[in-house]
């Protein structure tokens, strides 16, 4: 019996993005306060996130224009890296916030590595 591998990966993977996303929608006033303020729309660019998010681990757990959806996706989070964690740890007032920003952003580093993957392992597929 052969272990369905990409398959639980798929799953895997898509966890966090289902999860996010639906905190973005859900919670999207509590969490406009982390757009840059440089940015027009606020609140606007939360919803956009959180349903890119979603619309991702909707593609990836379907399996349908998943090369598409992976770069997208690590385009998404490296964009989120440069904007938003990268000025938050420059600008942590104390060493304990530095070492939160830089876990999210090494978290969202290693996610957009693995959403590339994903997207040439299914460019390998088809």
């Amino acid at each position: 019996m052969k272990f369905p591998t990409l398959l639980v990966g798929r799953i895997l993977f898509s966890i966090p993005f289902v999860s996010i996303g639906l905190m973005h929608v859900i919670s999207a006033n509590k969490m406009s306060g982390m757009v840059p303020p440089w940015l027009p729309g606020g609140v606007v660019w939360v919803y956009v996130v959180g349903i890119a998010d979603l619309c991702a681990a909707a593609s990836i757990l379907s399996g349908k224009k998943t090369v598409l959806a992976g770069q997208l996706l690590a385009c998404l989070l490296v964009i989120i890296v440069a904007t938003v964690h990268v000025p938050a740890m420059l600008g942590a007032a104390d060493e304990v916030g530095r070492m939160m920003s830089m876990s999210a952003l090494l978290k969202d580093l290693g996610l957009a590595g693995g959403a590339l993957l994903v997207s040439h392992i299914y460019r390998q597929r088809s």
